[in-house]
């Protein structure tokens, strides 16, 4: 019933304009505020999943490190059994450290990994490469699979070079007080390049672990990780916590997130900076509708006084006002929704808003709908919506009652 008096009041025609025209800018202003909110949040889902999948390229669903140093000490029937977990779908066990990279006078700093056979199946590397193939040899022949930025920096074209490379690795209780005497040297072919982004592009080289292993002076136990992927992710805190037990405090035990906690926060903190900051739209669109709805009191006074001489409680009066407000609301909320949806299609299928430059990894803006961010930006609305009526309504629900011959 409140809403048939609210909508009676919306179509009908108003004694002044103004209130029309009033009423009619506050509903545009949150189809443009919905609109672009939800607009805005799809894109940073966009770009969010995107960051996100190249993320999971490089990193595992679990990794176990050390709590304290470099390197852990796994013997064989740990790994074994971590490899076997259950919920585990592959595992490999890996080296990593700083290494000098050189190409007769051009050298560069490099993060040197090594890894094991089973590395392909947990990595999304393979897939990134963009030349040559990703091969790693042996520990007699070692070859290595550059990341681009460190292909540039090096001077080499993957795939076309003949010449090995060298690098130079610090020797685990190398101890001697001679600094190169604590450094190994090792010739190393390169086999091709990857590209994921320039965090790993610029930084990482991959190569096989038996090599590595030797020439950082491990003993065959020794690892600085061991890397999991998950047959279904959704229960990695379980298997987190499963293995952690297992292994016990010397091990860290970590899932995703927890490897990149700070890429995490920050894209979280910035969805939710603007969805706060679009927000403001809305809030605009309600000073609007303020004044719609006080003048629409003044307008039904009359009205107001024939339901009270019909018995009509405050409450009631105060309900249909609100309602306004909500009516208001919910055409503002829909057509902000079938605007977002119509240019979520066209974008999705048309690309109509290019990215600018060539060092994307795609031509067009990314973006992903999400239901609970959909849900969030219509409780928004009504949330302003019904804040914003409810002074109006309580104005029409304070008004006295008076009797006339």
């Amino acid at each position: 019933m409140y809403f048939s008096f609210a909508w009676r009041y919306f179509k009908a025609k108003k004694s002044t304009n103004a209130i029309n025209i009033i009423a009619w800018v506050s509903v545009i202003a949150i189809i443009v505020g919905t609109a672009s909110l939800i607009i805005i949040l799809s894109a940073f889902n966009g770009f969010e999943s995107l960051v996100k999948s190249l993320y999971s390229s490089f990193y595992p669903d679990i990794r176990i490190s050390a709590v304290k140093g470099k390197t852990i000490q796994l013997n064989a029937e740990q790994r074994q059994k971590l490899a076997h977990w259950p919920g585990v779908r592959a595992a490999s066990l890996t080296a990593e450290e700083n290494a000098l990279l050189t190409n007769g006078d051009i050298h560069t700093i490099i993060q040197i990994k090594g890894v094991d056979s089973g590395y392909t199946n947990l990595s999304g590397i393979p897939e990134k490469m963009v030349r040559g193939t990703f091969a790693l040899g042996n520990e007699e022949a070692p070859k290595l699979v550059l990341g681009v930025g460190i292909e540039n920096a090096i001077g080499i074209v993957s795939d076309r070079t003949i010449t090995p490379l060298t690098v130079y690795l610090p020797k685990k209780d190398a101890g001697s007080g001679d600094p190169m005497a604590s450094l190994s040297q090792g010739q190393v072919s390169p086999a091709g390049s990857f590209a994921i982004q320039s965090e790993f592009d610029n930084k990482y080289v991959i190569t096989n672990l038996d090599f590595l292993k030797t020439y950082l002076n491990y003993k065959p136990d020794e690892f600085t990780s061991m890397e999991l992927s998950l047959s279904d992710i959704r229960k990695e805190n379980q298997v987190v916590s499963e293995i952690s037990s297992y292994l016990g405090k010397n091990f860290l035990v970590q899932n995703r997130y927890e490897q990149n906690r700070n890429l995490y926060s920050t894209i979280t903190l910035e969805k939710w900076a603007i969805y706060a900051i679009f927000s403001l739209i809305l809030l605009v669109a309600a000073f609007n509708m303020i004044g719609a709805l006080s003048m629409l009191v003044l307008e039904k006074k009359k009205d107001i006084q024939v339901l009270q001489a019909m018995g009509a409680e405050r409450s009631l009066i105060r309900k249909i006002f609100l309602s306004e407000g909500l009516l208001l609301a919910m055409i503002g909320a829909g057509g902000g929704l079938i605007i977002a949806f119509l240019l979520y299609y066209l974008q999705t299928n048309y690309k109509l808003v290019p990215l600018q430059g060539q060092s994307f990894l795609i031509d067009y803006y990314p973006v992903k709908l999400v239901f609970t961010d959909i849900l969030l930006v219509v409780i928004t609305v009504f949330v302003i919506g019904l804040l914003a009526s409810w002074v109006p309504a309580a104005r029409a629900a304070r008004q006295p009652f008076e009797l006339r011959n």
